[in-house]
C-alpha cells in the first residue's frame, strides 16, 4: 500500500487593502451575505443586495478614517474588518482606534483567520501609534467573544439594548486594549 500524501493545508492571509479587483469585490460581498445570514459580525439584519454592498465597500476605501483588511482562504476573500481612526477634529480621543464589522463566513470559519485578521488590525493601529483599540460586538457572539478575551481585550461595558433583532433586544459589550503604555509617543490622525 502506497503511502498517502497528508492533506494540503489551507492557504491563510490577511491584507490591507486600497484596491478591488472585480473577483475579490464579488467574493467579499459573497462572504458578508453569509455572515449577515449566519447572524454576526457587521450590523446588517438581513442581507442588503450585492449592489448596496459593493456601493458600501467602494465607499469604505474612500473614506480617510477608515482602512480595511480581508481574510482569505485559498485565494478567495472570505471576511473582513475595519480599522477606523478617530477624526482629525477629535483631538481628546486621538490616542484610540477602533477595530468594527470583523466578520469571517460560516464556510471559511475553524482556520483561525479571525485571530489573524484581529492581530493584523491590532498591529496596524499600533504601527501608527494608537494607545488603544475599542471594539463592541453583540452578546450573541460567543465565540469573537471568546476570541477577544483570549487575544487580551478586557470588557468594560454592557449596553442592554445594544442592537434590535428580529424584534429583540440583544445587548452588547464593549471592550478595549491598550497597544502602549501612556506617555509613549501619541498618535497623530491620520498618520
Amino acid at each position: 500500500m502506497a503511502d498517502e500524501a497528508p492533506p494540503l493545508a489551507a492557504q491563510r492571509l490577511v491584507e490591507r487593502v486600497t484596491e478591488f479587483t472585480e473577483e475579490d469585490l464579488h467574493s467579499l460581498c459573497e462572504a458578508t451575505s453569509a455572515a449577515i445570514i449566519d447572524g454576526g459580525g457587521f450590523g446588517w439584519v438581513n442581507p442588503p443586495g450585492i449592489m448596496a454592498l459593493e456601493t458600501y465597500f467602494r465607499g469604505v476605501l474612500l473614506v480617510p478614517e477608515r482602512e480595511l483588511f480581508i481574510a482569505r482562504l485559498d485565494g478567495l476573500v472570505v471576511g473582513s474588518a475595519h480599522l477606523v481612526r478617530p477624526p482629525r477634529n477629535n483631538e481628546a480621543q486621538g490616542h484610540a482606534a477602533q477595530l468594527m464589522h470583523a466578520y469571517i463566513a460560516p464556510y471559511a470559519r475553524g482556520h483561525g483567520l479571525a485571530r489573524m485578521l484581529t492581530i493584523a488590525v491590532e498591529d496596524r493601529a499600533r504601527e501608527l501609534g494608537y494607545h488603544v483599540l475599542n471594539l463592541d460586538v453583540r452578546e450573541t457572539q460567543e465565540a469573537a467573544i471568546r476570541l477577544y478575551e483570549t487575544l487580551g481585550f478586557e470588557r468594560w461595558g454592557v449596553h442592554p439594548d445594544y442592537a434590535f433583532v428580529r424584534g429583540q433586544a440583544v445587548r452588547g459589550f464593549f471592550y478595549s486594549k491598550r497597544l502602549r503604555r501612556p506617555g509613549t509617543r501619541r498618535a497623530q490622525n491620520g498618520a
